[in-house]
């Protein structure tokens, strides 16, 4: 394996994808990545379809590309021992079991970091290590709606919305593999190992920070307000003649541009819209202007005219239409796993120009019990 990360071991005790995704993001970089998993049936992730491919969820396949995998019961005292060979040399460690699991187990930091005191232990938790919710499940729908995100997702006249991709399980991943990088860092000057620990509700506290921080101010709750932003005018999805758009006129300068475009220069001096104030203030004026005069030309053509002047704007792409974009494709952020047909997304970095492929798709279930354990005997 090559990358930045080559030469560092780790072992994931995790499953579904918060853990599994921070252990992607650190395959993906050439770490050794040694997935821990139950014998009887694996990580649930591996069912979570269809699509499925052979045995396992399309799911499973993305987020464990690049491992390996072995099969310990780690409530079986010789496993758990097998779990201490492998740590003995290990660099970090990932796990996102319940709050008090990894303790009762006899596999938490203290125990762990006593085998390796050179030991990164990471933990990925869901409300937390700590308080009256630290032992409740964390699925991400469920965050979203405690942490105050689906409150802020869709029109006011509907239902809390949460938003379809899994974001604190997702940005969880990445802060526990920020957080075990900048450690591995401290352990150049200290020779120490650290403990790291990050959950799906800091997480998600993180995308609502400055909602927070308003009403800490004002004592008032915004309101939802669908697909457009609460602070920014027009900054949000209209219909055209045929397909939606995204308009962000986010400066004074870019809206007196796009009032231009849109044949309507005089607004450009209309005191109701000459300022980002003023065009908040008088939302529902301006959109109840804009709102018809768009829909008179197809996407395709206000796209041309918003571009030439310099407005910010997109199409509001399917999955099946960002694919077939020039950009998307110069990105070439798309990789095959070796050994299918299977495309995904890749890692969202590149290293001296040039964007990691992986090595290997996702493991059997126990796949690498004879090479792992032979190894570390």
């Amino acid at each position: 394996m090559t990358g930045p990360l080559s030469g560092i071991k780790v072992i994931e005790i995790g499953q579904a994808l918060a853990g599994p995704v921070a252990g992607a993001i650190m395959a993906d970089m050439g770490a050794d990545v040694i997935k821990v998993e139950k014998p009887d049936g694996g990580d649930d992730a591996r069912g979570w379809g269809p699509p499925f491919i052979e045995d396992s969820s399309i799911m499973f396949h993305v987020t464990n590309r690049n491992k390996r995998s072995v099969t310990l019961d780690m409530k079986n005292s010789a496993d758990v021992e097998k779990l201490k060979t492998l740590v003995r040399d290990a660099d970090i460690l990932i796990q996102n079991l319940r709050s008090g699991v990894v303790s009762e187990l006899g596999v938490g930091p203290d125990d762990l970091m006593k085998v390796n005191p050179r030991l990164i232990y990471c933990s990925v938790w869901a409300f937390g290590p700590k308080g009256p919710l630290s032992k409740a499940p964390g699925f991400d729908p469920l965050l979203q709606a405690y942490s105050g995100v689906m409150m802020q997702t869709g029109r006011h006249e509907d239902p809390p919305t949460f938003c379809a991709p899994a974001i604190n399980d997702k940005a969880t991943a990445q802060w526990c593999v920020i957080g075990a990088l900048a450690a591995l860092q401290q352990r150049h000057i200290t020779g120490k190992g650290c403990v790291i620990d990050t959950s799906l509700l800091d997480s998600a506290a993180s995308w609502v920070d400055t909602s927070l921080a308003s009403y800490h101010i004002t004592q008032e709750l915004s309101n939802r307000t669908g697909a457009a932003t609460p602070t920014i005018v027009p900054y949000q999805v209209f219909e055209t003649a045929d397909k939606p758009l995204v308009i962000a006129a986010g400066y004074d300068r870019l809206f007196h541009k796009c009032a231009v475009v849109m044949g309507q220069a005089a607004w450009c001096e209309d005191a109701r819209f000459k300022t980002g104030r003023s065009r908040l203030d008088n939302r529902d004026v301006l959109l109840a202007l804009m709102i018809p005069i768009l829909k008179t030309k197809p996407r395709a053509d206000w796209i041309a005219l918003f571009e030439k002047a310099g407005v910010p704007c997109q199409p509001v792409n399917t999955i099946a239409e960002l694919q077939e974009t020039e950009q998307f494709k110069a990105n070439d952020i798309l990789r095959t796993l070796p050994g299918s047909e299977l495309p995904v997304v890749g890692l969202p970095i590149a290293f001296d120009g040039k964007r990691p492929h992986p090595h290997s798709g996702a493991p059997k279930l126990g796949e690498h019990n004879d090479d792992v354990f032979a190894k570390d005997k």
